[in-house]
């Protein structure tokens, strides 16, 4: 049986200067892919809202979304430990509601973990989950759900005030037991800073290499997203150059009548030939036609 990653093994990771690699997935196909691949860490991030079901934020997941597509990640994964985003107002609440909705996550979607957006005012929430037995990421600098309330997508942390309070978060989120911290889009040298203080693990996005590891977007590492990358992605394959050709090509087939061949398509069995299947039909359509005229006489 494969070795399940687990929240102790990232810690350990750390511990022995091992760079972590977590990306998204949303899907069956590409968790098997990404869990075959070897990534230690699967994030069902609730930027599925942008990446797959077409929002413009995050902002309109639901429970209901993440659970749908945890389910999904979790049946294909063998290996990686799957994290599961809590999506907005699942966890902002209070404490035990938050509980309620983790709960969801880990028995219902079937994640090894999950994922809160802020500092001190979850602080509280991380501990009860915590608690009670739910392994919880944290997740600073730019949090997406609070996109409208930040102004925007923009790099967080600069200046001497914000800087301090990342520290601060960074710490209480440790002390009340996440066992690791996503910093996002965060100049590199705090970023760097907060990854030697803390002594659980740092995710960057946009925060330099100066984490302990390093989480992408789906879509952004494959290239399938719509227009330019953001600065911080990398596209590692062109998949939507690749797609579009591959549904140009189907398309001119099936139009032209080269698809599909004899290759994909099935024949009679031994026992049955052509001229068995034109009498059967010659007997339906001299029915249809009988049909047509009753039809047509009634009419009259």
């Amino acid at each position: 049986m494969t070795q399940r990653v687990t929240v102790a093994d990232l810690v350990a990771m750390k511990r022995r200067g091992e760079r972590i690699v977590m990306v998204t997935a949303y899907d069956y196909p590409t968790a098997r892919l990404a869990d075959e691949a070897g990534i230690p860490v699967i994030l069902v991030g609730d930027s599925l809202g942008n990446t797959v079901l077409g929002y413009e934020t995050t902002i309109p997941v639901t429970l209901s979304d993440m659970l749908h597509h945890t389910r999904a990640v979790t049946r294909a994964v063998r290996r990686a430990l799957v994290v599961a985003d809590m999506p907005f107002l699942t966890f902002q609440v209070t404490p035990e509601e938050a509980l309620r909705n983790a709960g969801r996550l880990v028995q219902e979607g079937g994640a090894q973990a999950v994922k809160v957006e802020g500092g001190g005012p979850v602080v509280e929430t991380v501990a009860r989950l915590v608690r009670a037995g739910i392994p919880v990421m944290g997740h600073l600098g730019l949090t997406p759900q609070s996109v409208h309330a930040l102004g925007g997508y923009r790099v967080q942390a600069r200046s001497v005030a914000a800087i301090r309070q990342l520290f601060a978060d960074a710490l209480a989120l440790e002390e009340a037991g996440a066992f690791a911290i996503v910093l996002e889009l965060i100049p590199a040298p705090v970023a760097r800073a907060v990854s030697e203080v803390v002594q659980v693990p740092t995710i960057g996005i946009g925060a330099g290499p100066g984490c302990d590891g390093q989480v992408q977007v789906l879509t952004d590492l494959l290239g399938l997203t719509p227009g330019p990358l953001p600065r911080h992605a990398r596209a590692y394959a062109d998949l939507a150059g690749i797609v579009s050709e591959a549904l140009r090509r189907y398309a001119e087939d099936v139009r032209n009548g080269a698809f599909p061949g004899e290759a994909e398509s099935f024949g009679l069995p031994r026992d049955l030939d052509a001229e068995t299947v034109e009498a059967i039909a010659q007997e339906y359509r001299a029915r249809r036609e009988g049909g047509r005229d009753a039809r047509g006489s009634d009419c009259g």
